[in-house]
């Protein structure tokens, strides 16, 4: 089948020409930005600059492009509707926002859920409305070995009858990922809402909250191409029954009074432009993909889905190289799934230990072999705690994304190599 032309996509991405040479394996932390990110940020800024709701053409055009950017990222999602998207600083201060107005109806000795392989945005914003409101806070585990979650752990915590699950689509530190819409259908038979933190999944796969019937989703567009922008989204009836902490003259429809204070504007039109990007992606490369999704979706929608399948079979390849690139270096302790025949189950971020090493001196000699990667726990404390591996300074962190190419991981494997051999 057609895949990926790297050319062509890598052209796309200004930075990669400007560091030549540089390998970005750091992009669970936040990736590259796309041309078409950067070409709208500019036409904001130069052409339409202003603030919201005013009688004058610059006011006028931010808001029909806050508009827009409602209904990209509606598509995006397969929102119902735009009126559904809430845009805000970044997943975790609109997770901390909207637990405000979430947790107004728990009461004390009501039960949540949270879980250990969650990035910590999805777990202390909760942990702290939970102390704030009086409400049992109930943790799942994760196979230590695996790194799954554990179902079993999962089930018995809703036999509380929680009020809110909140759990990751993709775990930011080992790549898994989770069986979402299973586990949003338990959650739901047990009248649970769902909170989903989808930062570490949006750049590798497609997503439906219509298909998964979450109750509300949130992704950060700088960790898919484009720039630091939080993008949640609410079931309508949800949203529509949030209290809003809010100043009195805001508005009182959605989602404007749940977006507090002058937004980001030119960080919003970045996020219009980084789907304008994927939506090239599917266009240009997802024609394998149409019959799959052409009775169900159509025009940017269909392109979206179309995009972030040949995206996700393009990085199955890369997957493999870096699960045998990294198993074949004496010393590596891979963390997480590291079966070729689960491959379907993570995305292709992938943690390890090097004997003998602490995680940032391999991140420090890489980054000399211009090989940009991430140590430490990357916010997911609950994991690297979990495994035992916080003190001695959490793991080493690949992460390539749709523009890395198998050359790339061919020059990880050699600079690991000299690493081991030169000790």
């Amino acid at each position: 089948p057609m895949t990926l032309d790297l050319t062509t996509i890598r052209s796309q991405f200004p930075a990669l020409h400007e560091r030549e040479g540089v390998i970005f394996f750091d992009n669970p932390g936040g990736t590259q930005i796309a041309r078409q990110s950067l070409d709208r940020i500019n036409a904001y800024l130069i052409q339409h600059n202003a603030n919201h709701g005013g009688a004058f053409a610059t006011s006028q055009e931010s808001d029909t492009m806050l508009n827009e950017a409602h209904a990209a990222m509606a598509d995006f999602y397969n929102a119902a509707r735009p009126e559904e998207i809430v845009f805000g600083n970044n997943m975790t201060t609109l997770t901390l926002h909207l637990s405000r107005s979430i947790s107004r109806t728990w009461n004390p000795g009501d039960t949540i859920v949270v879980t250990r392989l969650d990035h910590d945005a999805n777990v202390t914003p909760w942990v702290l409305a939970a102390q704030d409101r009086g409400v049992n806070v109930r943790w799942v585990d994760f196979d230590v070995e695996e790194g799954t979650l554990r179902l079993d752990d999962f089930a018995a915590a809703l036999e509380t009858h929680p009020r809110l699950v909140a759990v990751g689509y993709a775990s930011d530190a080992l790549g898994t990922i989770n069986p979402v819409k299973k586990l949003v259908q338990m959650a739901h038979t047990a009248g649970a809402q769902v909170y989903i933190d989808a930062v570490q999944y949006a750049a590798h796969g497609p997503i439906d909250v219509q298909d998964l019937g979450c109750d509300f989703l949130v992704s950060s567009a700088y960790k898919f191409f484009g720039t630091h922008a939080g993008i949640l989204y609410g079931r309508y009836d949800r949203l529509d029954e949030l209290f809003a902490y809010k100043v009195r003259p805001a508005t009182n429809d959605l989602p404007g009074r749940l977006e507090t204070g002058t937004q980001n504007h030119e960080g919003i039109a970045g996020v219009l432009g980084a789907i304008e990007y994927l939506q090239w992606v599917g266009q240009t490369f997802g024609q394998d993909y149409y019959e799959k999704y052409d009775r169900h979706f159509s025009g940017r929608r269909l392109h979206l889905k179309q995009a972030m399948s040949a995206i996700r079979a393009y990085e199955f390849e890369i997957s493999r190289a870096v699960l045998e690139a990294l198993q074949a270096i004496p010393g590596v302790q891979m963390h997480g799934l590291t079966e070729m025949r689960r491959l379907e189950e993570r995305v292709p971020t992938f943690a390890f230990t090097l004997n003998g090493w602490h995680p940032r001196q391999v991140a420090e000699e890489l980054a000399r072999n211009d090989i940009y990667v991430w140590d430490g726990n990357y916010y997911a404390i609950n994991v690297t705690e979990r495994l035992g591996l916080e003190e001695s300074g959490g793991m080493v962190r690949v992460g390539p994304v749709h523009y890395n190419t198998l050359d790339e991981v061919k020059r990880l494997k050699e600079a690991l190599w000299k690493l081991v051999e030169a000790d």
